[in-house]
């Protein structure tokens, strides 16, 4: 298996990962997220996003973008929790490619100063329950 490069999100990848989370969107069943992005919208996501985020990519060998995961703090949570979100491309599920994010986000949780992360997950998405 060939793991994942794993890198921070730049705003240069708002494109590739607002096709990333539209084709998730389509899948239906993954995500609260509820209507088509463009890269102009995740740009500004990114820019509005709370101190104490990160977003890490994966990306294949030839520079795709397999899956985004994203901590942010949350209003309804306490101040040493993050609330988190996972995507990774149909196809490239099982690959390994979760975990390797998630590795990354736990070294960078604890840097921000989080002590334990929470995921709101679909009662409908068994994978993400099953990943969680």
């Amino acid at each position: 298996m060939i793991l994942p490069i794993l890198r921070f999100a730049a705003p240069a990848d708002a494109r590739d990962i607002a096709a990333l989370l539209n084709a998730v969107v389509a899948e239906g069943g993954r995500t609260a997220i509820a209507g088509p992005m463009d890269g102009a919208a995740v740009r500004a996501w990114m820019a509005s996003a709370p101190a104490r985020s990160c977003w890490h990519v994966a990306e294949t060998e030839a520079g795709e973008i397999a899956g985004l995961q994203l901590i942010e703090p949350h209003a309804d949570l306490p101040v040493e929790a993050a609330d988190i979100a996972t995507f990774v491309a149909e196809g490239r599920r099982r690959a390994g490619i979760g975990r390797a994010l998630f590795e990354a986000t736990v070294v960078a949780a604890r840097a921000l100063g989080y002590g334990w992360l929470h995921a709101a997950v679909r009662a409908d998405n068994e994978s993400g329950l099953i990943y969680y």
